[in-house]
C-alpha cells in the first residue's frame, strides 16, 4: 500500500508506518494545492493536516487514492463530495486534541481579564502600574457563553465550572441530557445578549461560515471578550478587530485566522492575544494523534 505523508506529522506516526512492512512510503511535506496535486498521483493512502488543500483537482489528480488520512476533528480542508463520488474514505480524529484547546482557551481567559499582555509590556518598559488592580477580576465574576457544546466546548465548560464562572451554551445538536456544565440557551442572540466572554467551538459547515460578524457582535455586552479558536472562516476578523478598536470588545484572543496565516496587518495592541493555530498542537496530544492514526490506517486495511 503506497502512502504519501503530505504534511508535517507526529513522528510516531511516521516511525510506525514506515517500520511497517504493508506499506511503502513517501514522507514528503507541502503546503499548497498546486504542490500536493503535483505529487499525488501514485499514492493510496494520502496523510494530511488541516491546510492541506486536498481539492477536487487533488483528488482527480491520485487515481489510485482510497484513503485520505487526517490527525485532526475538522475535515473542511477536504472536498468530501469528490471523495465520496470516488469511494475514497476519509478518516480523522474528533477529539484527540480536546483538551490541549480547552485549556489554552482558559489560558486565554485569563490572559485577558488579568491583561496579561499589557502589564508584560510594561515591566519590559520599566514600568510599574499597580494601582489599577482593583479593576481587574477573578473568573468566577464573569458569565461565559460557549457555541457549540461538542468535545471541545464541552470540556471548555468543565474547566470553566473549576473556576466557579457561570457557563451557559448554544448547540441545537446537542440533546438535553447531554448539557453537562453548561446551561441550555435556546438561541444564539439569547447566549450573545447574556454572555461576558464568549467562546467559539464549532465546525466550519456552509452553516456556521461567517456566523459571528458584526451584528453578532454588537449583542455582546459592551466590555466583553472574545476567544476564537475553531476556523478562522466562522469569525469575520474585520468586524472582531474593529470592536475591539472602538472598544466594545475589551479583549481579544484568536488563534485562527482566515487566511492563515493573516496577510493583513494585525494591530499592536495588548488587548489582543494571537496564536499560529497551535491551540490543539501540544506535545501530549501530538503524540495521542501519531499513535491513533497509526491504528485508524492499520483498521481501514482489506
Amino acid at each position: 500500500m503506497r502512502v504519501l505523508i503530505a504534511a508535517d506529522v507526529d513522528r510516531t506516526f511516521v516511525s510506525r508506518i514506515t517500520a511497517d512492512a504493508r506499506f511503502t512510503v513517501t514522507h514528503r511535506p507541502v503546503k499548497t494545492e498546486d504542490e500536493l496535486a503535483s505529487i499525488v498521483g501514485d499514492c493510496e493512502v494520502l496523510v494530511t493536516r488541516a491546510y492541506s488543500k486536498v481539492t477536487r483537482r487533488v483528488i482527480a489528480a491520485a487515481p489510485h487514492l482510497r484513503l485520505i488520512a487526517q490527525g485532526t476533528s475538522g475535515t473542511d480542508n477536504i472536498d468530501e463530495a469528490a471523495a465520496r463520488e470516488r469511494g475514497i474514505a476519509i478518516a480523522s480524529l474528533p477529539g484527540e486534541n480536546a483538551n490541549a484547546v480547552a485549556e489554552l482557551v482558559i489560558g486565554y481567559l485569563i490572559s485577558m481579564t488579568r491583561t496579561i499582555p499589557r502589564y508584560t509590556r510594561d515591566v519590559v518598559q520599566g514600568l510599574w502600574e499597580r494601582d489599577d488592580c482593583a479593576t481587574r477580576h477573578e473568573l468566577r465574576h464573569y458569565r461565559l457563553g460557549i457555541i457549540g457544546l461538542g468535545q471541545v466546548g464541552g470540556r471548555v465548560a468543565r474547566l470553566a465550572r473549576a473556576f466557579s464562572m457561570e457557563v451557559q451554551a448554544y448547540d441545537p445538536y446537542i440533546a438535553d441530557d447531554a448539557f453537562v456544565n453548561a446551561s441550555r440557551v435556546a438561541s444564539l442572540d439569547d447566549l450573545l445578549a447574556t454572555s461576558d466572554i464568549l467562546t467559539i467551538h464549532v465546525p466550519l459547515s456552509d452553516e456556521t461560515r461567517g456566523m459571528i460578524g458584526a451584528r453578532e457582535i454588537a449583542l455582546l455586552p459592551r466590555g466583553s471578550y472574545l476567544v476564537s479558536a475553531a476556523r478562522g472562516e466562522v469569525l469575520d476578523q474585520t468586524a472582531a478587530l474593529t470592536a475591539l478598536r472602538e472598544g466594545h470588545l475589551a479583549g481579544l484572543a484568536m488563534d485562527v485566522f482566515d487566511p492563515e496565516p493573516p496577510v493583513d496587518g494585525l494591530p499592536d495592541d495588548p488587548r489582543l492575544v494571537l496564536t499560529p493555530h497551535t491551540a490543539g498542537c501540544t506535545y501530549e496530544a501530538k503524540a495521542a494523534i501519531g499513535e491513533k492514526l497509526y491504528d485508524k490506517v492499520v483498521a481501514w486495511l482489506p
